[in-house]
């Protein structure tokens, strides 16, 4: 309110910085490598560790082009409504289950529920319809895909109502595309998210596609995770396949007492055409 006085009521200039002060508003804890190691230790919990950035991204972009899910802690908490890649679980946008497999397997929620993309920087407008000469940085705003990016025999199909929308296959990137075109986008670039970025980065580099699947870090009806113990325990109770603490990578298959929850026959249900 004091700002609002003294810039808009009183006409006093405002410097702008156009810098990002709030660093993405990545505003909350962040915990060192030694914290989360002694935590994994202490559980007896099973763990590679990439000490070297670049190998670390490589291996975690693998996997999400497996088409594997997983959970990816890094640096300082997110503050504000969405997960920004502090606290996020990630997939491959060009899966067509995808959208099901993590709706039904990590949130245990409806299948239909739709996800947000995030999206390289330098490609975001090869996408996405974006206000000019700006992105994205917080997924606030729905944005339309473009044309270019829309399968054309999507167009020529009856038109289905309700649930039976999500069965056409509408796009290159169908499991962060609504049914209306549009998407709930957030623009990555190297300033803020450094490490995200580059994860993208090596995404692009073994797929060409420069998006990911991004949603947060939590199951219906808990907070986002916090900490490397809310982060984990996540992790073993869902269908999450991997799972990056920082440095750490964690396998599902490899963790003491993991359960998987058979639900293949149900997703076939919602295979798209």
């Amino acid at each position: 309110m004091a700002l609002f006085i003294w810039h808009q009521l009183l006409g006093n200039p405002r410097t702008v910085n156009p810098l990002d002060q709030q660093h993405g508003s990545l505003l909350g804890p962040r915990f060192t490598a030694e914290e989360i190691q002694r935590f994994l230790d202490g559980l007896g919990a099973k763990y590679h560790r990439w000490d070297d950035e670049h190998e670390l991204c490589d291996r975690v972009a693998e996997l999400i082009a497996q088409e594997k899910v997983v959970g990816w802690l890094q640096g300082r908490m997110e503050f504000g409504p969405r997960a920004l890649g502090g606290r996020s679980i990630l997939g491959d946008a060009r899966s067509p289950r995808m959208q099901a497999v993590m709706n039904l397997k990590i949130k245990f929620r409806e299948s239909f529920r739709p996800f947000a993309p995030s999206v390289l920087a330098e490609r975001a407008e090869e996408f996405f319809e974006l206000p000019t000469n700006q992105h994205i940085k917080n997924k606030l705003f729905d944005e339309t895909l473009k044309n270019i990016k829309r399968l054309v025999a999507a167009e020529a199909e009856p038109q289905r109502s309700g649930v039976d929308q999500l069965r056409t296959l509408r796009s290159v990137i169908p499991a962060v595309t609504h049914v209306d075109y549009s998407a709930r986008v957030q623009t990555v670039d190297p300033q803020r998210h450094p490490r995200y970025w580059r994860l993208l980065k090596q995404f692009e580099a073994k797929t060409g596609c420069p998006v990911l699947i991004n949603t947060s870090f939590n199951v219906r009806g808990e907070p986002i995770v916090c900490t490397p113990e809310h982060a984990y325990r996540c992790f073993m109770a869902t269908n999450m396949d991997a799972l990056v603490l920082e440095n750490f990578v964690l396998l599902k298959a490899e963790q003491p007492g993991a359960r998987q929850y058979p639900l293949d026959d149900y997703l076939a249900q919602f295979a798209l055409d």
